[in-house]
């Protein structure tokens, strides 16, 4: 027998009564709307490749905090964005769905979509000015520290603990080539000293002209002859005219205002089928390395270093992670350029 709608139109259930309800597309409603303002969809943008503080969006997008609040909540509750603390802020990067999710596909292609558009010239200033005051902070504790280099650096991983192993991911890495290598960071010099037995010439780059010092007086003492050293960031690489077989950069990145463009900058100055190593922390929650250690980030997941390879052009190869007695781990990562890129 069927059931007859209500004769009185007040007994029939309110529409907004049934939007409000939980339904099985309640999620991908919520994601839908997240992503319908154009503002929250500049953040999505922004967020690309790099993670900011709350204070930080306030200041690119020149809102208050209350409604910069507001936006990151809602795309966090939509999971488009993540959150992690370091140390006494909260920053916020894209969320990456797994790949079973029933919503990856249209989470991916979303970003996708995005980041074929460039980010707003508005915005293109405040950015480049967080990036450069990440870079001076980062700057400025090591040309402080650079005599206390060797004890920070040992309070998290001292150079024996990861060289041994750095050293065998390297032997087993295979170039094509072995004219060049580069090392981004070389702090005091030691690994410098592998790489010049290995490649016919090695290229020494640094931001913190005092570190630079530290790692020439290395070479000179060890009588490692083919080495050139440069002042500089990986941003400076193209007028060198730096084209590597093998890239190196250890216990560095974590240091950095912006690791996915160092990524970035790598790529370029990759030869073809040539490799980037690197070596750092995985993600961990000591905030007392940031002021000890002139620490920017407090390690990474290993899905950022793999998004931000890919996004620069780069393939996966090897990986090795293993865990250190004070409680840090480390992982080492191989990344290939491809032969037609």
């Amino acid at each position: 027998m069927n059931q007859s709608l209500p004769s009185n139109p007040d007994e029939l259930p309110l529409l907004t009564d049934a939007v409000e309800l939980e339904t099985p597309l309640s999620p991908l409603a919520n994601l839908l709307k997240a992503a319908g303002d154009p503002l929250r969809l500049e953040i999505l943008r922004v967020l690309s490749q790099d993670s900011y503080g709350v204070l930080e969006l306030c200041r690119i997008f020149s809102i208050k905090q209350s409604g910069m609040s507001h936006h990151l909540k809602v795309l966090a509750n939509a999971g488009l964005l993540s959150s992690r603390r370091e140390a006494n802020s909260i920053f916020y990067r894209r969320a990456y769905l797994s790949p079973d999710h029933p919503f990856a596909s249209l989470q991916q292609q979303l970003f996708a979509s995005l980041d074929l558009l460039p980010i707003a010239e508005h915005l293109r200033a405040p950015i480049i000015e967080l990036q450069q005051e990440r870079s001076q902070a980062a700057q400025q504790f090591f040309s402080e520290n650079a005599d206390k280099f060797r004890a920070q650096q040992d309070l998290i991983a001292s150079y024996p603990v990861y060289a041994e192993q750095m050293t065998q991911l390297l032997n087993n890495t295979a170039l094509r080539d072995k004219k060049l290598a580069l090392e981004v960071g070389p702090g005091e010099g030691e690994f410098l000293a592998v790489l010049a037995q290995q490649f016919n010439q090695v290229v020494a780059l640094d931001n913190a002209a005092n570190m630079l010092e530290k790692a020439k007086k290395f070479a000179q003492d060890n009588h490692l002859r083919n080495i050139e050293f440069i002042h500089g960031d990986t941003q400076s690489l193209p007028g060198h005219k730096v084209l590597a077989d093998c890239i190196l950069v250890n216990m560095v990145l974590h240091h950095t205002p912006s690791p996915a463009d160092i990524f970035q900058d790598l790529s370029r100055a990759l030869a073809p089928a040539g490799a980037l190593l690197i070596c750092d922390l995985c993600r961990h929650e000591q905030d007392w390395a940031r002021d000890a250690c002139g620490d920017l980030w407090q390690g990474f997941d290993p899905q950022d270093f793999s998004r931000w390879a890919k996004a620069a052009g780069l393939e996966e190869g090897q990986s090795v992670y293993f865990a250190l007695r004070n409680g840090f781990q480390i992982q080492l990562r191989q990344f290939f350029k491809p032969t037609n890129f």
